[in-house]
């Protein structure tokens, strides 16, 4: 057998480490123009110190070191340059400017062609706090962009502050809280309406819960923000803060590239403030992002000092430079038609009407034949299975697409739900023969957990967690009834529309996992950066009202 490298590492080749090299020289000496000066950490920590910073629950790489200690790899540098800080500086002879080029790992899911190791290349200012330190972060992440020749770039920036601040007038429930946030947090819109209806709150605040997040665009988003918050928030709920970086922006000259989004709230759960990122058109990935961590360095047991910072990843840097010269190459034509993820199937005809009320022309796939790319004025329709539809939208083969809900949660990708449309209409549960009754309980009361076959092992997985049972699962492809049939599994997770299917194999359902209906959604990069899809969800949602 050829020698191979684990699945998502590879092997950097001459040509290419030369011309990492290159960028990483470039962003580090415009660093060092500024100040920053370098620091290395272990690229082992201890999982329980490290986890004093923040949750580090999903941590890819752990292993036990000869004395028995819990170790595990990093998965950013700012955790671990955190803990550093927190017990080897002295606050009395801060700010610090500290930079660093080096490896991380991260755990992706498997076949989707995603590499695990990045490389990191970022800055934290410790011990600065205010509006000139955000400033001095977000311009040294545009600084050095430009330096490295990313030519097209989005900066969107938001605030953790407004939605905490907002909830802790509003709702008076702790979970109630967590689940709103944990819901922004996912991109999760529909999920978020449907939370928010539900809150014994005052109509009006629940109106402003859900605005909020949906609130973007340029300075003059921030009013609209502030007016929204003012009858709950005291203070300047930190609008004034996202106030001082546009006008820095605009001192520093990109002003016109930078934008807010008050739903972006990063994937890390340590910022206390600004959180912004950075998206390159045709990148399905921001290329940087960061903000400010005020309360990290405090918990690690040493020194409280403010902190910010940001992380360009190299990968992420390459893949635009290699796109910028996709563009050039093409004779400078950086405004490609809108791509839209089309269901086949069950779901096509309904799609294809929400679209033409949504006024798209959708002659085109009137008659697809065997085509799998059709198009239609500025917008091109990539026929894909539903299944399939949110990995084209995550990988950026496509912006935007419909599928059904359950679709979106088998993926598990990161993306934008901005729509439920209403149709495809289905359900999952959990069902087992009829002739079977207490079958599955005494198999759970023998091995200590249930057997049950499904196409679906990620919701499967989600439903058992959720109801505290140990779950085998036995993952099929088609024909899930047949698994209690024949003896493989105790029971099946399976999506209904009629239940015809059940009852002709004898199946009786048991219990209830989700409704699903069919949503429509995008890539994050694409919502933030990309103005037609935002119109598009609003077009459909006119159209669907019309229809209904």
């Amino acid at each position: 057998m050829r020698p191979i490298t684990p699945r998502g590492f590879r092997d950097i080749m001459p040509e290419e480490a030369a011309a990492r090299e290159r960028i990483c020289r470039t962003v580090s000496d415009g660093f060092a123009a500024h100040g920053y000066i370098p620091v290395e950490t272990p690229l082992l920590e201890d999982r329980a110190s490290l986890s004093r910073g923040a949750r580090v629950d999903d941590a890819a790489f752990q292993l036990f070191d000869g004395g028995g200690r819990l170790l595990m790899m990093r998965s950013d540098l700012t955790m671990p340059i955190a803990r550093m800080a927190s017990t080897r500086l002295d606050p009395a002879s801060g700010p610090f400017r500290l930079r660093y080029v080096a490896p991380v790992v991260r755990e992706q899911a498997e076949f989707t062609g995603r590499s695990r190791q990045f490389t990191q290349l970022g800055i934290e200012l410790i011990g600065d706090a205010g509006s000139a330190a955000d400033a001095e972060v977000v311009s040294l992440a545009a600084e050095a962009l430009d330096a490295v020749g990313v030519a097209v770039w989005r900066m969107v920036c938001g605030s953790v502050k407004p939605l905490k601040e907002l909830l802790n007038a509003c709702v008076p429930d702790a979970s109630d809280r967590r689940a709103v946030l944990g819901l922004v947090h996912a991109s999760d819109f529909v999920g978020l309406d449907e939370c928010v209806a539900g809150l014994s709150i005052p109509r009006q605040a629940r109106e402003a819960i859900r605005t909020l997040p949906r609130i973007w665009g340029g300075a003059d988003a921030l009013d609209q923000a502030a007016a929204l918050l003012e009858p709950y928030v005291v203070g300047d709920g930190g609008i004034d803060e996202l106030r001082a970086l546009f006008d820095a922006a605009r001192d520093a000259g990109f002003a016109d590239r930078l934008s807010v989004d008050f739903s972006v709230l990063n994937s890390f759960d340590y910022y206390t403030g600004l959180v912004f990122a950075v998206y390159v058109g045709g990148l399905a990935t921001p290329v940087a992002s960061g903000g400010r961590y005020d309360e990290a360095l405090c918990r690690f047991g040493g020194a409280s000092m403010p902190a910010a910072g940001f992380a360009l990843t190299l990968e992420a840097v390459e893949e635009a430079l290699e796109a910028g010269a996709a563009v050039e190459a093409a004779e400078g034509c950086a405004c490609r038609p809108l791509r839209i993820a089309v269901p086949k199937g069950s779901l096509f005809e309904d799609s294809v009407a929400a679209f033409e009320a949504a006024g798209l022309d959708v002659e085109p796939l009137r008659d697809l034949g065997r085509h799998l790319i059709v198009r239609a004025e500025d917008v091109e329709y990539v026929i894909v299975r539903p299944t399939d539809a949110p990995a084209f939208v995550a990988s950026g083969g496509a912006d935007c697409g419909i599928c059904g809900r359950d679709s979106l949660v088998e993926a598990g990708f990161d993306l934008v739900q901005m729509l439920d449309l209403g149709f495809g209409a289905c359900r999952f549960v959990v069902a087992e023969p009829a002739d079977a009754a207490g079958r599955a309980q005494a198999a759970l009361a023998r091995r200590g957990s249930i057997r049950v076959s499904t196409k679906y092992p990620r919701i499967t997985q989600m439903y058992y967690d959720r109801i505290g049972q140990q779950v085998d699962i036995v993952t099929l492809h088609g024909n899930i009834e047949l698994g209690p049939m024949v003896g493989m599994s105790d029971r099946i997770v399976d999506i209904t529309a009629t239940g015809t299917t059940l009852r002709e194999n004898n199946l009786v359902v048991v219990d209830e996992v989700m409704a699903c209906t069919a949503r429509f959604f995008a890539s994050p990069a694409g919502v933030r950066c990309d103005e037609r899809i935002r119109r598009l969800a609003a077009a459909l949602s006119a159209g669907g009202t019309a229809r209904h």
